[in-house]
């Protein structure tokens, strides 16, 4: 499928805690992260400047307010910038009020943005309706790599690999606990699909 992209995105969390089919066609992925400023963030950075891939950071607010360079960055290096919430709550469980407050919250660090990602994709009707009325659209994934549990860099790797298709949109995490395994599989499957012709960009519109 010439001329298809992946899109990537990174949900960017707090630094405090832990955040189709390939073809030898040219294919479009989506891959998210949650992300913070630490030298996996930085190596994240590296690896897509090196293949001229873009993402989506769905940033934490309070990680955001605690290092107000990194949403700079991120954007610097033309990769766009999502809501995340401000404390990483269970959106589900939280009233109205405070639904709203997460995400205003958050939009005064990192500016105004389009697209909103609940954390644990956790949405039902009053957060989709809060959110939505707000002005976001709402922005899950795909395909889980589990990558927060550490199963091994071959593992995440091939979750990658084997759910990648057209469209799909990929969740990684990074910041928090050790996140090597992580930036190996990032590394090893830019590499893989690469050379089957996948491209990267971050979500459009986002």
């Amino acid at each position: 499928m010439p001329g298809a992209r992946l899109v990537l995105t990174v949900d960017v969390e707090e630094w405090f805690h832990v955040c189709g089919h390939p073809t030898y066609d040219i294919q479009e992925r989506w891959e998210t992260f949650p992300s913070r400023v630490v030298p996996s963030t930085e190596r994240i950075l590296e690896l897509l400047d090196r293949t001229s891939s873009h993402a989506t950071f769905f940033v934490l607010g309070r990680a955001a307010g605690a290092h107000p360079g990194l949403v700079a960055d991120e954007r610097a290096a033309g990769h766009s910038v999502g809501n995340h919430t401000t404390t990483h709550p269970d959106l589900t469980k939280l009233s109205v009020a405070d639904i709203t407050s997460q995400w205003q919250r958050t939009a005064n660090v990192i500016g105004g943005t389009p697209c909103a990602r609940p954390p644990y994709g956790a949405v039902n009707a009053t957060v989709h309706q809060v959110t939505t009325g707000l002005g976001y659209r709402v922005q899950l994934w795909d395909i889980d790599t589990r990558d927060w549990s550490r199963p091994g860099a071959d593992v995440i790797t091939q979750r990658i690999v084997d759910g990648a298709r057209p469209g799909a949109v990929v969740l990684l995490h990074d910041g928090g606990n050790d996140r090597s395994q992580t930036v190996a599989a990032l590394d090893a499957a830019l590499t893989r699909l690469d050379a089957a012709g996948w491209r990267y960009e971050a979500i459009p519109g986002c």
